[in-house]
């Protein structure tokens, strides 16, 4: 429920359109619904400016439909449902002929209107192609919530020449998501060329002493390039969504 409805409501209780009780439900139902296996938070757009995103991972694929149906009612803004496999898209699809699915991302959404500002961009730097699903489910997560976002993939420090082409998009952007598996040198090297914010994200890419993503989250929290900062071992979504954040206060 927006602003604007809410107040809508309350001028139909005080004209006595609507009864005590139905004006309850309503605020009620504008917070949250309870679906008995979930509690779907309504009035997070209001508080947050985006809609409640689902994580498909352990969910259903009824589960999840059931949630993308009830969101889809009562937002304004985009839905999405993370962490999502194919064939949890195949069931919802049936069920919501208007959603797509991004496979490399692995997310299933319902893309509505958004104003997007060209002169605020949000950038993507990996270090490597395999660092690529982590990156572009930071890209659609960005996208979905009103961002213009550039990309460059397989830039790393192994073929440092490969980043310095990239420099005018580097000084140009607003905000820098930089993806990085293995030793995880790549934010601080960035984050040493603009004074821009860097969000780091350590992906599992890597074996043997690389353990799982661990090195490189290590190397991105040690790093001594000031302004960086590190979300969790392969969170996409949530660097997209901290950078959607920076990017909106401009």
């Amino acid at each position: 429920m927006t602003d604007e409805e809410f107040i809508a409501m309350l001028h139909q209780y005080k004209e006595g359109k609507i009864s005590e009780r139905e004006a309850m439900k309503e605020f009620q139902r504008a917070s949250f619904e309870d679906i008995g296996f979930a509690e779907i938070d309504h009035s997070r757009e209001r508080r947050q400016g985006f809609p409640e995103v689902i994580f498909a991972e352990g969910k259903t694929k009824e589960q999840v439909l059931a949630i993308m149906e009830s969101l889809k009612q009562t937002s304004k803004g985009s839905i999405m449902a993370t962490r999502a496999s194919r064939a949890q898209f195949d069931f919802v699809h049936a069920g919501l002929p208007e959603t797509q699915y991004d496979e490399a991302a692995r997310i299933i959404y319902i893309e509505r209107p958004a104003k997007r500002d060209p002169a605020h961009t949000i950038l993507i730097l990996t270090a490597g192609t395999s660092d690529i699903p982590v990156a572009e489910e930071a890209r659609l997560t960005a996208y979905l919530w009103g961002n213009e976002v550039k990309t460059h993939y397989d830039c790393g420090v192994a073929g440092i020449h490969r980043l310095l082409a990239h420099r005018d998009d580097i000084e140009s952007a607003n905000v820098i998501i930089v993806i990085a598996g293995m030793e995880g040198a790549l934010a601080s090297v960035v984050g040493g060329l603009t004074d821009k914010p860097v969000i780091a994200v350590p992906t599992s890419v890597g074996y043997g002493a690389a353990f799982h993503g661990v090195t490189a989250l290590l190397a991105m929290l040690s790093s001594c390039a000031a302004g960086i900062s590190v979300v969790n071992i392969d969170n996409g979504f949530g660097a997209g969504v901290l950078a959607s954040k920076i990017n909106h206060l401009c």
